[in-house]
């Protein structure tokens, strides 16, 4: 599993519209989150990939009691209203999937989900989760992103399934 070789192509859309973060919603379908920042590496020896998810969103619940999660990429400069659309809404009372009309699909791991149309796919099984540390950040990361104290955990997955561009 090559993992890394469209590496180029997610830091882009994450330094641009996103991708979605898909968690199963503990109702049998899924909520998909819009995110902007993940890490892709190896760490354990295995093929990992961590996501940032605050306490304050439903995903971070979500997540708290998944298996796995998936990142789905769309292709360059499709797909834009659908990330803004579940990068502003909450799926505590809004089916987001449903409403932005995204077709999932069922993945490979047992409750992972798929965004049809998404050029890249990482299947990832739940390994860890952690908090940040607020002291450990310099003060500037602090008071641009971290303004309130709403902090991020870090969720990092083991790479199960890989999916790139064709």
């Amino acid at each position: 599993m090559n993992f890394y070789r469209d590496f180029d192509k997610l830091c882009l859309a994450l330094k641009g519209a996103g991708a979605f973060l898909v968690v199963e919603d503990g109702k049998g379908g899924a909520n998909p989150m819009t995110i902007g920042w993940a890490q892709l590496g190896v760490t354990w020896g295995l093929p990992v990939m961590s996501v940032l998810v605050r306490p304050s969103r439903h995903t971070y619940s979500l997540l708290r009691g998944a298996s796995c999660f998936t990142v789905c990429v769309p292709r360059e400069g499709e797909m834009k209203k659908e990330l803004a659309f579940c990068g502003s809404r909450s799926g505590r009372d809004t089916d987001k999937a449903r409403e932005c009309g995204l077709r999932l699909k069922n993945g490979s791991l047992p409750g992972s989900f798929i965004i049809e149309g998404s050029e890249l796919v990482y299947e990832c099984s739940l390994l860890h989760r952690a908090p940040l540390t607020p002291g450990a950040l310099p003060p500037e990361l602090v008071s641009r992103y971290y303004p309130e104290g709403d902090w991020h955990d870090i969720f990092t997955g083991e790479v199960k399934l890989f999916r790139g561009a064709k």
